[in-house]
């Protein structure tokens, strides 16, 4: 029998889907703590992932983990954005590509 180890978070229907393959899902259901340390670590794949093939499925799984974060944490989707928008009113967005290059002062 061939054993792969995978030990991360994965999409809630994969077992279902490796079952289905034929082969045996070995997998436990992750406390709060250990369920967004998970989450985390698969947000870092996720952007190597768009990264290297900038492809909208790629950024897709991005904002997927991203809803896993804020549902373990307790925190809506509409929090955020309200965050980010205040942000944006104060900050800007990043329509126009501005690349600071230095800054200089007297």
């Amino acid at each position: 029998m061939k054993r792969t180890e995978y030990n991360k978070i994965v999409r809630d229907r994969i077992p279902e889907i490796i079952e289905r393959s034929g082969s045996r899902a070995l997998w436990h259901a992750a406390g709060p703590e250990e369920t967004v340390k998970g989450l985390e670590a698969k947000l870092t794949e996720e952007l190597s992932e768009y990264l290297a093939d900038h492809s909208l499925e790629e950024l897709a799984d991005l904002l997927e983990v991203m809803h896993g974060i804020l549902h373990h944490r307790g925190v809506s989707w509409e929090e955020l954005e309200a965050i980010r928008l205040k942000k944006r009113e104060e900050r800007g967005g990043f329509e126009r590509g501005i690349r600071l290059e230095a800054t200089e002062k007297e």
